[in-house]
């Protein structure tokens, strides 16, 4: 009974902590989709590599002081932009 009691105490630590190493593993697996993209991508129009480019050092910034939401939210405006892109449209 306490092993059961014990372990499910231990599962339950897991998954409450799991949210915060996945938003921190979100921001770098998001600035390494741009990253590819940027090399995969065929042509880019001039103004979208600059609005990428720009997304990109200011996720880097924000990733560095620590604040993950904001890197978040760049990469992901960044690769939408570039899947819109890839699909011909904005």
């Amino acid at each position: 009974m306490k092993r059961s009691a014990l372990a499910g105490l231990f599962i339950t630590a897991a998954m409450l902590a799991s949210p915060v190493f996945a938003a921190e593993d979100l921001c770098a697996i998001n600035l390494q989709k741009i990253s590819d993209a940027k090399v995969s991508t065929g042509e880019m129009p001039e103004d979208l590599k600059n609005t990428i480019d720009k997304a990109e050092s200011e996720a880097k910034a924000a990733q560095a002081a620590g604040n993950k939401d904001e890197c978040i939210s760049l990469t992901t405006q960044a690769i939408q932009e570039i899947a819109n892109n890839n699909k011909g449209g904005k």
